[in-house]
């Protein structure tokens, strides 16, 4: 099976899908179109913990995704307008259920509208802090800020500019989402012309990054820029010493094939990457020669990465499976204590991801959710989430 993302969503979008101003996935964001479309950071947030501020010329890292948290962020944001009514309970019951599962090991922090929240205090632990703050879209991996960490306990945020994923959608609301997060965070954002999405961008914590071409040297994000300014760019932001660089497959979804969906790192040195397994199928031959890359590269302290695979389920359960149906493995979460990942009703593949993902994060509770709503829309559980990690000494 594909793995392709929300392309039915653009499907709609393209063939006239009425959106209102005040909606919010991918055709939904309101405001103005020239201020959508402008290039540059978005404004300042703030001091970070231990004095660093956005000006200064602190060493900033990206922290690996399995390294401590201080809090995972979500979105509670499903538009009628974009998903449908007949998605849109399920997919916030789908929302809930991940948003539940995380705050039993560390802090969620969800956005809602003041419409939904509600709504949102029904289907979701009480634990969870909601936070109203309006948005086009749920998906908080894409337009959510990417947190970093420097020396002494600092802190930044990164807001790379979201998009709509290469001017696919609006995007007026979720162009104000990493900002405002920076600032709800208390610490500073730091400027950038490069335009990415979190969903496209896969670090080790060492230095080491895994970057889809098709999306971040796709020209419908940074036109002119070559590999050598992006890797520049990375290595300011984030501290990144090497990136390994997938072909991916641009046009394939509305993302243009983000890494999150082809290859993760379980930890340094060690890669899981996807599989499909159906001859018939564009990613068949593209997942292939991921794995051929993957193994024959070397990470940014030199070791040869020990690269393993999760297969694709050979089948969906029926009730919310479409053509676009996100079933893939890889794109799981990694929390405080606990790895979450889908379950599609396959029960081989099912329990087979299960046990590679447990032998890969000893120590850590497995857990797999029914996330079919979600993946109905193209996307998984890593795309609905957004880690803060937690500042070291």
């Amino acid at each position: 099976m594909t793995n392709t993302r929300r392309q039915f969503l653009a499907n709609s979008a393209r063939a006239g899908t009425a959106v209102l101003a005040t909606a919010w996935l991918y055709g939904c964001g309101g405001g103005d179109a020239n201020a959508e479309s402008g290039q540059g950071a978005q404004a300042g947030a703030g001091t970070a913990s231990g004095g660093a501020t956005a000006g200064s010329e602190m060493a900033w890292r990206m922290p690996d995704e399995a390294d401590p948290h201080s809090a995972t962020w979500m979105a509670f944001t499903v538009s009628e307008a974009i998903w449908g009514k007949r998605l849109q309970g399920p997919v916030r019951d789908a929302l809930a259920r991940i948003a539940n599962a995380i705050v039993e090991f560390e802090p969620v922090n969800l956005l809602v509208s003041q419409q939904d929240l509600a709504l949102a205090r029904q289907k979701c632990d009480p634990r969870i802090n909601f936070l109203v703050q309006t948005s086009n879209d749920l998906w908080m991996r894409d337009t959510g800020a990417v947190f970093v960490l420097g020396a002494h306990g600092a802190k930044a945020a990164v807001g790379f500019n979201f998009n709509g994923w290469g001017n696919k959608q609006s995007y007026a609301l979720d162009r104000q989402v990493a900002g405002w997060m920076a600032r709800q965070a208390g610490v500073p954002l730091l400027d950038t012309r490069l335009t990415l999405e979190g969903g496209g961008l896969e670090v080790d914590g060492q230095g080491t990054a895994i970057v889809t071409e098709s999306c971040v040297l796709n020209p419908n994000r940074n036109p002119g820029w070559s590999k050598a300014d992006c890797e520049k760019e990375l290595a300011r932001l984030l501290g990144i010493q090497k990136v390994i660089w997938l072909p991916g497959r641009a046009g394939a979804d509305i993302t243009d094939g983000h890494t999150d969906f082809y290859a993760r790192f379980a930890r340094p040195g060690v890669v899981v990457a996807h599989l499909d397994s159906d001859p018939a199928s564009p990613e068949y031959a593209l997942t292939r020669r991921h794995l051929d890359i993957l193994r024959n590269s070397r990470d940014a302290r030199q070791r040869t990465l020990q690269v393993s695979t999760l297969a694709a389920p050979g089948y969906v359960r029926p009730e919310f499976d479409n053509k676009d149906f996100a079933a893939g493995y890889v794109n799981f979460y990694v929390c405080n204590g606990a790895v979450l990942l889908p379950e599609f009703g396959d029960a081989q593949a099912d329990q087979a991801a299960r046990a590679s993902l447990a032998e890969l994060f000893p120590g850590r509770r497995i857990l797999q959710l029914n996330i079919d709503p979600i993946a109905a829309g193209g996307g998984g559980i890593h795309c609905t989430t957004q880690q803060e990690p937690r500042p070291t000494p």
